[in-house]
């Protein structure tokens, strides 16, 4: 081969950025990108003199520093009589190839929204979690996460700003644990959390509580301060199965079990979860049926004035033939879509209730009732309100409506401008269970509230935990300093009746002072009333 010359062709020239009188007669290494260390270009070399070529992938450098992966090939030249007289490299840029190859297979196991991973990646990891799980004898905890009311987002901020809202809420999770645990979005707002090698049911216990505590702190999204809740239910390998079908169904009904019970907290799965879900849908179909043959409902409780002694208010409560507690039957109203007809039932039937008392001679009772957050955030539900009012043709003022923090915090701007509208009207506004719902307390000036009702879970625990009594006596010293009435809900006991007297809590409602009651049996306690029984 004393004729062979040394070529490098135009092509190279444009991968490379090096022109040819640049690396005539220089050694390659000039190419070299710094990434495979000296073992990979040992083996490399002792393959082309073995097997006389050598083919894979490299990464290489560019004139101007850029690293670019190339698939290469570099054979040996030998003359007639076997003797080496050179090699021959051929190479291609693979680097678009390689960065779209990578973006599938991302594709293939990551959600495209927020970035973790999606179903079909959780469904291989779990598997071979489980059999990890079951070959070293481990436990594994299984949590099932689906976000409160997030619908709401989607029809008041769009579904844009839903879609942000996912990606702040995928982020807070991944910040919350380890790196041998996994996340995965399975669609819409459902998250799954693999907890491996857990020592103790408590470890799953502990993330529940961290990641309720992290979701209910405040998101800003396109310039809305926006709350959102998480209902999550817990399964354990290998307590409630052994594979990833079993636990992911039976995770799922213990969050749907804890969005029944309330909301923004955590189920751990059990047995009889299995007989509630054939229940909840014949308790649905006979529900239907209830307000189709109108056999639902109000009792109402009495609203006490702590300093007079006089009844000024009184709740309404929907109840369904003694089936359910009011706050499950609207629970499962909103599950099975029967809240808006039931709860537009409940603010008319009360508004007409109100009027017949007024007409007895008790004209200075107001009627309060509870609005779902799903209610209050329909369009109509301002409309819903002024029906019930002029057509019962009673005062505003003489509504009071009760909404949870939960109903005016996920989308303040929203629920601000809606509960201005009801202001505008004369209708009086209460924040129900108060202390037990959202940190931030910055509604409190924003809003045009005239009542906090304490939540009953401080009011019960008033005499036994001096917590407690502190929270309780906080609350309503801060109604005061906003010129807000304070009510607390609860009042079961002379004592506590009177420490909350002595604290100067404004309106007391509970079995002291009276229970649920008829219309029938309201009336005649009213015109029996003496105040000075209580005080």
């Amino acid at each position: 081969m004393k004729n062979a010359k040394l070529y490098i062709n135009s092509a190279f020239e444009i991968v490379t950025g090096y022109k040819r009188n640049e690396v005539y007669l220089q050694n390659p290494r000039i190419l070299q990108s710094g990434l495979h260390d000296k073992q990979f270009y040992h083996k490399l070399w002792e393959t082309i003199s073995i097997e006389g070529s050598w083919s894979g992938e490299i990464w290489n450098k560019r004139k101007n520093g850029e690293l670019f992966l190339e698939w290469l090939t570099i054979s040996e030249v030998k003359d007639s009589e076997g003797i080496n007289q050179g090699y021959i490299g051929v190479f291609s840029d693979i680097t678009d190839r390689k960065k779209a190859e990578d973006e599938l297979r991302k594709l293939a196991h990551y959600d495209a929204l927020t970035g973790v991973p999606n179903r079909h990646s959780f469904t291989e990891r779990f598997s071979n979690l489980l059999e990890i799980s079951q070959q070293f004898k481990q436990n594994l905890a299984l949590l099932f996460l689906d976000l409160d009311r997030f619908k709401q987002i989607n029809d008041s901020l769009g579904h844009e700003a839903g879609d942000k809202l996912l990606i702040e809420v995928a982020g807070r999770l991944q910040d919350l644990i380890k790196n041998k645990d996994v996340i995965a979005r399975l669609g819409g707002d459902e998250f799954v959390i693999i907890l491996s090698n857990i020592k103790h049911q408590r470890e799953a216990f502990h993330i529940s509580k961290r990641i309720i505590e992290s979701l209910t702190k405040a998101f800003y999204i396109e310039g809305n301060e926006v709350y959102i809740t998480t209902s999550i239910g817990i399964s354990f390998f290998p307590n409630d199965g052994n594979s990833s079908e079993v636990l992911l169904k039976k995770a799922d009904k213990a969050m749907y079990m804890s969005k029944l019970n309330g909301r923004n907290q955590f189920e751990i799965y059990h047995e009889g979860f299995s007989h509630s879900d054939k229940s909840q849908i014949n308790m649905a179909a006979q529900l239907r049926n209830a307000l189709k043959d109108k056999e639902l409902f109000l009792l109402y409780q009495p609203l006490l004035n702590a300093k007079n002694g006089k009844i000024e208010g009184i709740e309404a409560h929907c109840h369904w033939n003694n089936v359910l507690k009011s706050d499950e039957l609207l629970l499962l109203a909103e599950e099975t879509g029967l809240l808006f007809p039931i709860s537009n039932w409940i603010l008319n039937q009360a508004s007409e209730d109100i009027k017949h008392i007024h007409l007895a001679g008790f004209s200075g009772i107001k009627s309060s009732f509870n609005i779902s957050p799903l209610h209050f955030n329909q369009e109509s539900f301002v409309k819903d309100v002024i029906f019930a009012i002029e057509n019962s043709n009673i005062p505003a003022r003489f509504i009071e409506i009760e909404l949870t923090e939960g109903a005016i915090m996920p989308q303040a701007s929203y629920a601000k401008s809606k509960l201005m509208e009801l202001k505008k009207l004369g209708v009086k506004l209460t924040v129900d269970g108060f202390g037990a719902g959202y940190t931030s307390l910055s509604y409190l000036n924003r809003f045009p509230i005239d009542k906090l009702k304490i939540d009953k879970s401080f009011i019960q625990n008033i005499g036994k935990y001096e917590d407690d009594a502190s929270i309780v006596e906080a609350i309503i010293h801060l109604g005061k300093h906003l010129h807000l009435s304070v009510a607390a809900d609860g009042v079961d006991s002379e004592k506590q009746f009177k420490h909350l007297k002595n604290l100067g809590c404004d309106i007391m409602q509970g079995n002291y002072i009276s229970p649920p009651l008829t219309i029938q049996e309201l009336m005649e306690l009213l015109n029996e009333w003496d105040p000075s029984q209580i005080l």
